[in-house]
């Protein structure tokens, strides 16, 4: 982790993780009698939420998304309807406007699924919320894993894994190109004397033809605070590390061990120098489920508190989906990886068992006592802000997206106990600073910086009352010059 100073740690990362829908990672536990997440549909949950969060100074509340349900597990929807596997589930985007109407500093990162998307649209989106968060959006990109999703919207399955990311990258261009250059930063003069809210020589029409975006256009919205929202991505296979090292600002990694997140990490940061950026140009968030008391021992009696109410079940309906296993015609004693030798499937597997051999299907349900499977840290705040700091140190990271147990109590606990041993430790900020998110988590303004992908699309500052094309390389068969 960088150092802002000899000696002096750079604070960490701190987001909430949540999902506008009852069960999110841990499942079952919306049956707690002190849980509220079945208020996901009301202002108010988001809003309370989003005031806690600034309390405690987080960073923001990422939101996670799916498209398509968990229909692998029995084939069939009915535990991922009893247990509220992610399903019903709102869109994301819409509850951010209300969260930065009650706050000032938190930042908010939305999950959107570009496959079944248009950019045209999505980018007038994402200006939208920039405008309105004065600044404060992010956006995690996912191409999705879904065929249910594929068949909702009208497709016999999905794009290949590799195909997809070909196309989100077409659609990452044409987007750079809507909110990098087509509006000068000096367009918009808003001059009433002279009837000009914007000048037409400072706009410019986007004209793009490639393989699978045909645009011709100008951007709808005006430049907004960060002109492209923050860029997160959750991807960690070859290819999606390829598109992180290009795009993403943010990656969040949800593996469990120290050793093999820290390969990783190094994997990724070789993969943005080679790219053209910095190793610095992104900042690493891995996936934790803390459970702290204000002892060691009520934290070890409140994590058995909550497994009583959470759901290996779903946990399992939710895997089944993501590894493409109907995990429900398994035995506890089912070894795993001999059931799927010499086929695609082996590497899912082989994630869940973390390489071990004898990993069996009752392994698998041990580990998803409290319904989900990140990394679940129990204890009081010395022990969470030790492990904590252990994956900052070993395994490279530079913070934590925090998955909900007990909502709001998991998040107001952690505030109230955690924060302050973080903070005491200088891990943690005791003031925000100012700006944009991205500001925020980088300390190098509001924009991309120059040397990100998005550069080659920008316009050159104005020339004589007139703008200019950032680059030539704006004529190739991805992305046609700007007109």
């Amino acid at each position: 982790m960088a150092s802002t100073a000899a000696g002096a740690r750079a604070p960490i990362i701190l987001n909430a993780f949540n999902m506008a829908s009852v069960g999110h990672i841990n499942h079952g536990l919306w049956t707690h009698p002190r849980d509220q997440s079945s208020h996901y549909h009301r202002l108010d949950y988001w809003t309370g939420l989003a005031k806690e969060l600034e309390r405690g100074l987080f960073d923001g509340l990422f939101i996670a998304d799916i498209i398509g349900v968990y229909d692998t597990y029995q084939q069939s929807v009915d535990v991922t309807l009893r247990e509220s596997v992610q399903l019903p589930i709102n869109d994301p985007t819409l509850v951010v406007p209300a969260m930065a109407a009650v706050t000032e500093h938190l930042g908010f990162g939305v999950t959107v699924n570009l496959s079944y998307e248009q950019p045209y649209l999505l980018a007038r989106r994402f200006s939208t919320l920039d405008h309105l968060t004065q600044g404060r959006i992010g956006w995690n990109i996912v191409t999705g894993y879904l065929d249910s999703a594929a068949r909702a919207m009208g497709q016999r399955q999905q794009l290949a894994h590799d195909a997809r990311y070909d196309r989100a990258d077409e659609f990452m261009d044409v987007l750079y190109q809507l909110w990098e250059g087509s509006w000068s930063d000096s367009a918009v003069l808003r001059d009433r004397t002279r009837r000009i809210y914007a000048d037409p020589q400072q706009v410019r029409r986007v004209q793009h033809s490639g393989p699978h975006f045909q645009v011709d256009g100008y951007h709808l919205s005006e430049p907004s605070p960060q002109r492209t929202p923050v860029l997160l991505q959750a991807g960690s296979s070859g290819r999606g590390l390829q598109f992180a090292a290009r795009h993403a600002e943010c990656v969040f990694m949800a593996i469990q061990d120290k050793a093999a997140t820290a390969a990783l990490v190094r994997q990724l940061r070789a993969e943005a120098v080679r790219a053209g950026r910095q190793p610095g140009d992104i900042k690493v968030l891995v996936g934790m489920t803390p459970v702290v008391a204000a002892t060691a021992r009520q934290a070890q009696e409140k994590y058995q508190e909550y497994c009583r109410y959470a759901s290996p079940e779903a946990a399992l309906a939710h895997l089944s989906a993501t590894a493409g296993i109907d995990f429900s015609t398994y035995q506890r004693d089912t070894p795993l990886l001999q059931q799927h030798r010499s086929n695609g499937i082996e590497n899912s597997i082989k994630r869940l068992a973390n390489g071990r051999e004898d990993y069996r299907l009752g392994d698998l349900l041990d580990e998803l006592a409290l319904g989900g499977r990140y990394a679940t840290v129990v204890g009081d705040a010395q022990q969470i802000a030790d492990e904590m700091q252990s994956w900052v140190d070993e395994a490279g990271v530079d913070g934590f997206n925090l998955a909900r147990t007990v909502v709001p109590e998991c998040f107001g606990d952690f505030i109230d106990l955690v924060v302050p041993e973080l903070q005491s430790r200088g891990l943690h900020k005791s003031a925000y600073a100012p700006g944009s998110m991205r500001h925020k988590l980088f300390g190098q303004g509001d924009r991309l910086p120059a040397h990100h992908h998005a550069q080659q699309f920008r316009q050159q500052p104005s020339v004589g009352g007139a703008s200019v094309a950032a680059s030539p390389s704006l004529s190739t068969p991805r992305a046609q010059a700007l007109a």
